[in-house]
């Protein structure tokens, strides 16, 4: 009797395969035949799945965003069982820093795919994301928790703070991918400004960094 295939793990697969790749050369020299010999399966196969090296790459970017929402998730779950909205606010953020190797091809890649797309014609006719603006509105409301309750300044612009708090978080990632300032650096600036919109975190407010 033939083996039953899981075409959901297969894909989830092939997508580790494509990260791999991508992470040690640049997602911008991998091929569908790279992905495939990496994944130790057939080109036809690959094919079969995703058709495109386009569909392959947005399915590849949706599998890193749902890493990290894993780990974010992880990091929520260590501030403890009420971690607060200083907490949530840093675990979204620091995951997206590259201070490993995990979150440092998160970084490289999600960043090159942006890159890529603004002059691949191909790539540019799919959708980024789903729905590009979730972190900002996620953040947005913690932040607006926390200034109703009181935990942040009450002139807080919530929304302006959530647009500039995620563009600072990927510009020193991008800082750290290429060696202009260590990690440590990058998570002290950080918060920095979080200190400057919550005050100085106390016991139990914050994730760890």
């Amino acid at each position: 009797m033939p083996k039953r295939v899981d075409h959901d793990v297969r894909r989830a697969e092939i997508a580790d395969a494509l990260v791999r790749v991508a992470g040690r050369r640049g997602l911008h020299a991998v091929g569908m035949r790279d992905v495939a010999a990496e994944a130790g399966v057939s080109l036809r196969l690959v094919q079969y799945y995703f058709e495109t090296k386009e569909k392959l790459l947005l399915h590849g970017l949706q599998h890193l965003v749902d890493g990290f929402g894993e780990r974010v998730a992880a990091r929520v779950r260590a501030a403890g069982e009420v971690p607060g909205p200083r907490a949530t606010v840093e675990a979204l953020l620091k995951a997206s820093l590259p201070t490993d190797a995990e979150s440092r091809t998160f970084h490289l890649l999600y960043t090159s795919y942006a890159v890529l797309a603004v002059t691949d014609e191909a790539l540019a006719a799919q959708p980024f994301m789903k729905n590009p603006d979730a972190a900002e509105d996620t953040l947005t409301g913690l932040l607006e928790q926390a200034r109703d309750a009181g935990l942040a300044r009450r002139d807080l612009d919530a929304r302006a703070e959530a647009i500039g708090l995620l563009a600072m978080a990927a510009g020193l990632g991008t800082s750290v991918l290429v060696g202009q300032r260590p990690p440590e650096s990058a998570v002290a600036v950080l918060d920095h400004h979080l200190n400057r919109i919550f005050g100085p975190a106390g016991e139990g407010q914050r994730a760890g960094g």
